[in-house]
């Protein structure tokens, strides 16, 4: 082994790889006023969308603004870089509100790479990291390919699809982290002498095909919302000329020419071992657990404004390219579709996330923090999130500061944190509005409300936007004093407003003594008079829910030693170690009578049978 060399420079915080959750850890470390490294395995692949060219939908539109509000970077490239935005689930209830947008992947990476090259106290190298530094339970740097040795205070671990990365097209595998990319193979084995456990999980992304070789007259055009709505709140319009996206369908030729080539299948030859994507399953699971379907959707997307690439959403596969081939051809519209990149699955090792603190650093090594897909989940915008928080924990951590942790009444952030960290995961965990319990007060819209006075208490925001942000709270509030002040007849404007169909502007153009809004407090007005009742009782129970999480377990609190406790309960909450009563009574297995023999050991006799949404 060659002998290795000490780096010159020292770091606070040094952040192991360039996804998405590496470049928001490593942009909010270097704004916390931390000398942060990002380090790499290529600088070209920066801020990748490694599968499809789209930010956002259920559950990742909210965590999208969620980002924003905390001060992120993820919305505020997504306007610059989006070339479709259309927001979701209209026709249904504004909790499930989602913004969507196409993005132009290379504008992404270009954009995302511009903010981390101009961010002050923040350097960005291209480095293979295979091993990590600890003295006395702590992380205090890395090793590389080269033999280099750098120190750190801390490191955070972002390394996504790359640990162990094995990819399947059909009867071919090959080392990789992601197509033409070197996996971390000596990683791995750091992260097993620290004693953190390890599985197995799989993923897999679709074809893509030459944009002249489609005959779109055999799909429907899908366009953007006129006008388009940003995703920063710091925007408040976008430019209106936006690219369409195509939909159409597989059929049961095409159904049947993967069902003859399922022996190919890796998936299915038991080449793969690792656990896929539930919710995004390839097209050879569509065809074989869905068999009285005789086709699924496909979308057809463009990859960026100057792309002849077009991605096809809803057919991931990892079957051979002969394959690949025959089953594209066989769809209306792509008789003679040009496959550019051929689609194919991927297997990675992750680490069990009931290893981490709420904080989303480990447990058994002090200062070395997990985020994004090395944690189980799936989505650019669940590791940005993650990478965000990571980001903010480590800071504070260093600065000696209490950390920051998101209940799940706060943000989705904490609904996705708080999910792995107590219960864990043993497939790739993708976060929907349904996993959501306080839903209908954690909006899309209502993020920046919600979330903007940590990232200003964080340093994150800026005061000029905190201070806009009170303003829009405040005539938020006289707006909808107002309208239950305001009398039409034998009703107030509010109980008029929640009428079916009425709108804010109707009840103005009638003649009411109502100011003119902007579109944004508009809206919050609309949402929070029409569903008054039902916030209203669902803050209530928040209020109630709040007293459980308040209430600290100490960090060595001995549940094994604790009479009458279940052995499964105590070996579950000495796992775990939950932070709180309210995270311990959300552990699988730890039942009300059991919190309520931890709270009789915490000399606090309570009563325990709280509502287990």
């Amino acid at each position: 082994m060659p002998k290795s060399t000490k780096f010159p420079e020292q770091y606070d915080i040094i952040v192991v790889g360039a996804g998405h959750a590496g470049c928001e850890a490593a942009l909010a470390a270097s704004r916390m006023g931390q000398k942060t490294l990002l380090a790499t395995i290529n600088l070209d692949s920066i801020a990748q969308l490694s599968c499809n060219p789209a930010i956002g939908g259920p559950g990742k539109g909210h965590l999208a603004r969620e980002i924003d509000a905390l001060g992120g970077e993820m919305a505020k490239i997504v306007d610059k870089a989006g070339i479709q935005f259309r927001m979701l689930n209209t026709k249904k209830g504004p909790a499930v509100w989602a913004p969507r947008a196409q993005i132009d992947k290379s504008a992404y990476q270009n954009l995302m790479r511009q903010a981390l090259d101009q961010q002050p106290r923040l350097s960005v190298k291209q480095l293979l990291v295979t091993d990590l530094i600890i003295h006395k339970n702590k992380a205090v740097g890395i090793v590389t390919s080269i033999s280099l040795k750098i120190y750190a205070k801390a490191v955070i671990l972002t390394t996504g699809t790359f640990l162990n990365g094995l990819i399947h097209i059909g009867e071919t595998t090959c080392s990789a982290g992601r197509a033409g990319e070197a996996a971390s193979l000596e990683l791995p084995r750091a992260l097993a002498r620290c004693g953190l456990e390890t599985g197995r999980l799989k993923t897999g992304t679709s074809a893509r095909i030459h944009k002249d070789s489609i005959n779109y007259k055999c799909f429907i055009p899908q366009k953007g919302d006129n006008p388009p709505q940003p995703f920063s709140y710091a925007n408040i319009a976008l430019p209106t000329q936006q690219e369409c996206c195509y939909l159409g369908h597989t059929n049961t030729k095409t159904h049947q020419i993967i069902k003859n080539n399922l022996h190919r299948s890796p998936l299915y030859s038991g080449k793969i071992k690792g656990i896929g994507v539930r919710y995004c399953p390839s097209i050879e699971d569509k065809v074989v657990k869905f068999p009285h379907k005789n086709r699924h959707q496909i979308f057809l997307e463009p990859e960026g404004k100057n792309s002849c690439e077009i991605y096809l959403n809803g057919v991931s596969t990892s079957l051979p390219a002969d394959v690949q081939i025959k089953l594209l051809h066989s769809i209306e519209g792509l008789e003679r579709a040009e496959i550019m990149r051929f689609g194919y699955g991927i297997e990675y090792d992750f680490i069990d996330p009931t290893q981490l603190k709420p904080t989303l650093e480990t447990k058994s090594i002090n200062n070395l923090y997990c985020a994004g897909q090395i944690n189980g989940t799936t989505g650019y915008e669940e590791a940005a999130v993650q990478g965000l928080l990571a980001g903010i924990n480590a800071s504070l951590q260093l600065g000696n500061k209490a950390s920051f942790v998101l209940d799940r009444t706060q943000g989705y952030a904490g609904v996705l944190v708080d999910d792995l960290v107590t219960k864990g995961t043993r497939e790739p965990y993708r976060l929907f509005t349904s996993r959501v319990e306080h839903r209908l007060i954690l909006r899309q819209d209502n993020a920046d409300l919600r979330l903007s006075g940590f990232g200003y208490k964080f340093g994150l925001i800026e005061k000029e936007k905190i201070d806009k942000i009170e303003k829009t709270k405040q005539s938020i509030a006289e707006c909808i004093s107002l309208m239950h002040k305001l009398q039409e007849g034998n009703s107030s404007l509010a109980k008029i407003l929640k009428r079916p169909g009425m709108t804010y502007d109707k009840i103005r153009a009638s003649g009411a003594k109502l100011p003119q809004l902007d579109s944004a407090i508009k809206t919050q007005v609309e949402i929070e008079i029409k569903y008054e009742g039902y916030i209203q009782r669902e803050k209530a129970l928040v209020q109630k829910l709040k007293k459980w999480e308040e209430k600290i377990l100490p960090a060595d609190f001995p549940f094994q030693k604790i009479r009458g406790l279940k052995k499964e309960a105590q070996e579950k909450l000495s796992v775990i170690k939950p932070r709180s009563v309210g995270q311990a009574m959300r552990i699988s297995g730890v039942t009300s009578n059991d919190v309520a023999l931890v709270l009789l050991a915490l000399g606090k006799r309570e009563d325990v049978a709280v509502c287990r949404r």
